[in-house]
């Protein structure tokens, strides 16, 4: 184009010399040569006023030239400031933010196979390094602070009345005093001589050593016949028993000293050094397991895959889902841009600071250079036809 518009302006010159020269043989040519006179004044100053946008017309030091390079800062924070103030404002942005449907994307995105496959390997390659950059004390202390918490704020007495409720409604109950009454009866089978000792040696002095023996024996299947007969389902000891699980199952729930005990009973618990011990743990077992786990092959990138592929279909079904998914999209933009415009316009106003006179010369020429071009031409047949205006209008009024 500046070959054209510059061309153009050769042609012009060679027009004006060669009309000039026959004017006198051919007085119309008058009218060629104010046409070719004036389009040759447009084209020049219009090539001085594009020229020096950028440079010095002819390298000469005029002033008010070069106007680019010699404000090239000065374009730099105009553009910084423009953009900051009228791309990301917040009555611009925000109207923006709603309508993109942050939700609807992702899920079309997810939806495919190789997409969530694709977004589950970058998740899991990147689960090792944040591992290791993480401070294990400082995450140790939050995880265990956040289970002590969590342990401390849960109702013993309500949690263990609900966990007894489910056992008595599974029998489950019965089924450890059974537990307990094979370990009673292995107790006694494997015990016997130490038992029949323990009574020979608390028995009076002078009761016969085979009274003892046979007292022991007596008690011995006594206590084991006992044990047989707590079998069965209708044992009063059984029933009663059952009854006092179903009691202190309403103490847990109702009863305050009960609701008391089992708030200490929790505390002493949660205080024991075994529990501490393992709540301190916690993390070391976490990232152990974690990095075990992506290390052991594609186990964790297809679990992930498949719980993107589920969060895809639940969001094209439920749309209080992609609301959600959307307002947290809309804040997280809006709160991370709209704060921190003025540094993104900074940002943009010290990339431009950073290049050097030719580059922003070169840059501006490439987007724009072209119009330019036409101005030059558009000057140069614009100036031609009010020049050969004015020569008819004062050639007709004398």
């Amino acid at each position: 184009m500046r070959s054209i518009a510059t061309g153009l302006l050769l042609l012009m010159a060679t027009v004006l010399v060669l009309a000039r020269a026959n004017q006198s043989i051919h007085p119309a040519l008058a009218y060629v040569a104010a046409f070719a006179e004036a389009a040759l004044v447009g084209g020049l100053a219009d090539w001085f006023a594009v020229t020096a946008l950028f440079r010095h017309p002819l390298g000469l030091p005029i002033p008010h030239t070069a106007v680019v390079p010699r404000n090239k800062d000065r374009i730099g924070d105009s553009l910084g400031n423009f953009v900051a103030n009228n791309f990301l404002s917040p009555d611009v942005l925000l109207p923006k933010l709603k309508t993109l449907d942050v939700a609807r994307r992702l899920a079309d995105w997810l939806g495919r196979e190789d997409h969530a496959r694709l977004a589950a390997k970058r998740l899991a390659a990147a689960v090792p390094p944040l591992i290791a950059a993480l401070q294990d004390e400082p995450v140790r202390q939050m995880l265990s602070n956040a289970a002590l918490r969590r342990l401390h704020g849960i109702a013993a007495a309500p949690l263990m009345s609900r966990i007894l409720t489910i056992l008595v409604a599974g029998g489950q109950h019965l089924a450890l005093f059974d537990i307990g009454l094979a370990a009673a009866r292995q107790f006694v089978a494997e015990n016997q001589e130490s038992i029949r000792r323990s009574i020979n040696e608390k028995s009076s002095w002078w009761v016969p050593e085979w009274i003892d023996s046979r007292l022991a024996k007596r008690i011995l299947v006594g206590v084991e016949e006992t044990l047989d007969e707590m079998a069965a389902a209708d044992h009063p000891w059984r029933l009663q028993f059952q009854s006092s699980v179903e009691s202190l199952i309403d103490r847990l729930a109702h009863a305050p000293e009960t609701q008391a005990r089992a708030e200490t009973l929790k505390e002493e618990l949660i205080a024991h050094p075994e529990v501490q011990a393992y709540l301190a743990s916690l993390w070391t077992e976490t990232k152990q397991m974690l990095l075990t786990d992506l290390a052991g092959g594609d186990r964790v990138e297809r679990a992930l895959a498949g719980a993107l592929s589920g969060l895809a279909v639940h969001l094209v079904e439920d749309g209080r889902l992609r609301d959600l998914v959307n307002s947290w999209a809309v804040r997280i933009i809006f709160f991370m841009v709209v704060p921190n415009r003025q540094r993104l316009g900074n940002f943009m106003a010290g990339v431009v600071h950073g290049w050097d006179a030719r580059t922003v010369v070169g840059k501006l020429e490439l987007q724009f250079g072209r119009d330019l071009q036409y101005i030059r031409v558009n000057g140069t047949l614009v100036g031609g036809l009010v020049g050969l205006a004015i020569h008819a209008a004062t050639t007709a009024f004398g």
